[in-house]
Order: structure tokens, then C-alpha cells, then sequence
């Protein structure tokens, strides 16, 4: 196409042109920067004998300003101006939408403010951890069947970290490189890693909460999600019993539910970073629902963090975020908290 056809049949088309988005289509056709036909022209310039470009490079770019006056002078035909427009002075505002708080965040801020009132310090630990922390320093050895519990998202090794030096069972584990051994890391099953990190550097008496997000490799289903939130809870002292454990939960439970009405039981659990151990179960919907593990905590995971368990004892538990949140605020599915839907935030 030369540049008179493309002339006339440009002229051509933006006359007939009904609407703005139409005209947009013409001129991305003849002088869109990818495939415009009178782009292709001015391009093939530098290919043309001298003479040539001299002859048809002027009209070229004659065209295109031609093109891009009579483009602009026919949408104006499309545009209302201002002053035609018709404006209701008496018509109502719209209500811009307020944002909403996830209902986890509200749940987490509730259940920290809770426990700061009750003297308890808010710490935190990576989400990103090695597994002396997430499972042998909380007494799980290695081919242990407690493994088996924690469906496990493992990571890469970096052969340069080197592992924890007070981890005794390092002889058992890991992949010998330059004559030692490397620690797996993976993405932390439970917060618990944290109460370790944390008895490593400071001396009891203490009682800390830990919340955070977990992760776990499992099928989901309504009350089982790969990603979720835990808030690990730790006091040790001199003498802390389970007497303790009890009231501390129970006045969390009647804060935490204030003004709803709760059935909730303990009963005998295993753990291997706990000695006893018990769970607390909450009914919700007509059945019992898991939702804090707990327990004395063992003598071995005092050990690991440099405690004599003969002077020191204590308790642990770990309470799901999400199921609290469902029974709190009635939510069917454990799934809806990461589903993104926005009609689902908007109730909170």
C-alpha cells in the first residue's frame, strides 16, 4: 500500500467513524508503532535509495500529521463538553465502602490483647526455620513416628549453613559435607520453635505468646488448611503446674468469648515436647474440634535450652487461630479465610 491509497483509505475510514473507540482502531491500524501500516512505510525509509527516501520520506511524514489532525478534530464530535453535561445538585453522595479487618487479624489482636493484660510477652520466630528447632530440639528425634504428625514442606539445603552446635543428635542427621553435617530447613509446622529460640536466650521465670503462621503439606478439608496461624503460649517457673495451665486457659476462653456461650473439655493427648499432655476440645456445630494442644512441658526440650529441669518446670500450648476465629465469629469452612473473597471480609 502506497502512500496515496493509504491516504484515501485512512481519510476514508475516520470520516465514517461513529465512535471513539473506533477511531482508536484507526489510528493503531495506520500509525500504531508495532504494525501500523504508514509506521511500516517510514520504517522501510532507511532500506530505499537515496532518492527515494528524499521523495517519499516528506510525504510520509506529511501523512502522518495530517492523519493525527483530522484523528483529534473528529473525536472531538465524540467528547460532551463540560457545560452540556447535566448534573443533579440534589442527588445524594455515594458512601464510599469502609475497608474491613481480616477476621484473623481481629482474632489476633484480640487473643494479644488478652495475654498482655495477663502479663504475658508477645515474641515472635521465622517462619522459615531448620529442623533442629522444629523438631529435635522439641524432643521429636529423628525417625521418630511423631514425624509422621507434621506433614512437612521441606526446603532446599544451603551446604554452607552449618548446624545448631548444641544439637546432640547431630551425628544421627543430615548429609555429611566437608566432614560435617548440613540442617534440613523447612517452613515451620507450629510455632513451637519459637519457645526454644526464645528459653536459649533468656533465664525463668517468664510467660510469652508467640503467634504466628504454620504451614503443613495436608489435605484440607472445612477445619484443615496447609496454611494456617498458631499462637504458641510458654510460662515456666520455679512451680507451675497444671493448675496454672488450667486457669490461664479458662480466663482466656471467658475473655476471648465474652458474652458467647461455650462447651469446651480437656482430655489426655501425646506430644513429645510435653509430659503430661492434654488437649482442649470446644464443640462447635454439634461436634468436638481440636483447638489447643498443651501439656507440662518435658524435661528433655528444658535440656535442649540449657535448663536443669529440677529447677525449672513449666507449660506449653499451642492454639489455632483459624479454628478460634470459626467458632468466635460462626464460619463453616476453614477454607474461606484464604479464599479471597471479599463478600466474606465484608461481614467483619
Amino acid at each position: 500500500m502506497d502512500i496515496t491509497e493509504i491516504k484515501k483509505s485512512a481519510l476514508t475510514e475516520i470520516e465514517k467513524a461513529k465512535s471513539a473507540e473506533e477511531l482508536e482502531k484507526i489510528r493503531i491500524f495506520y500509525l500504531g508503532r508495532q504494525d501500523g501500516k504508514l509506521t511500516a512505510v517510514l520504517r522501510s525509509l532507511k532500506d530505499l535509495p537515496i532518492g527515494k527516501r528524499r521523495e517519499i520520506g516528506p510525504k510520509a511524514q506529511a501523512l502522518k500529521r495530517e492523519l493525527e489532525n483530522f484523528l483529534e478534530e473528529k473525536l472531538k464530535k465524540f467528547q460532551v463538553p463540560s457545560s452540556k453535561l447535566q448534573v443533579d445538585l440534589t442527588a445524594p453522595g455515594k458512601r464510599f465502602r469502609r475497608g474491613h479487618l481480616h477476621p484473623l487479624t481481629l482474632v489476633d489482636r484480640e487473643i494479644r490483647r488478652i495475654f498482655l493484660s495477663m502479663n504475658f510477652s508477645v515474641v515472635e520466630g521465622p517462619e522459615v526455620e531448620t529442623e533442629y528447632y522444629n523438631f529435635d530440639a522439641l524432643n521429636i528425634p529423628p525417625n521418630h513416628p511423631a514425624r509422621e504428625a507434621w506433614d512437612t514442606f521441606w526446603i532446599k539445603r544451603n551446604p554452607n549453613l552449618r548446624i545448631h552446635p548444641n544439637d546432640p543428635n547431630k551425628k544421627l542427621r543430615g548429609i555429611r559435607i566437608n566432614s560435617d553435617f548440613s540442617d534440613r530447613l523447612l517452613l515451620r509446622t507450629h510455632t513451637s520453635p519459637v519457645q526454644i529460640r526464645y528459653m536459649e536466650k533468656h533465664t525463668p521465670p517468664f510467660q510469652i505468646i508467640a503467634p504466628g503462621r504454620c504451614f503443613r503439606y495436608e489435605a484440607t478439608d472445612i477445619s484443615h488448611e496447609t496454611n494456617f496461624y498458631q499462637v504458641e503460649g510458654l510460662m515456666v517457673g520455679k512451680n507451675i503446674t497444671l493448675s496454672n495451665f488450667k486457669f490461664v486457659i479458662e480466663e482466656f476462653l471467658k475473655r476471648f468469648f465474652s458474652g458467647q456461650k461455650i462447651e469446651f473439655r480437656y482430655r489426655s493427648g501425646y506430644f513429645p515436647f510435653v509430659e503430661p499432655g492434654v488437649e482442649v476440645d470446644i464443640k462447635f456445630k454439634g461436634k468436638w474440634l481440636e483447638v489447643i494442644p498443651a501439656g507440662m512441658v518435658h524435661p528433655r526440650v528444658f535440656e535442649y535450652a540449657h535448663y536443669n529441669p529440677h529447677d525449672w518446670q513449666g507449660f506449653a500450648f499451642g492454639a489455632g487461630l483459624n479454628r478460634l476465629a470459626m467458632i468466635k465469629y460462626n464460619i463453616p469452612d476453614i477454607r474461606l479465610f484464604n479464599s479471597g473473597d471479599l463478600r466474606f471480609i465484608h461481614q467483619f
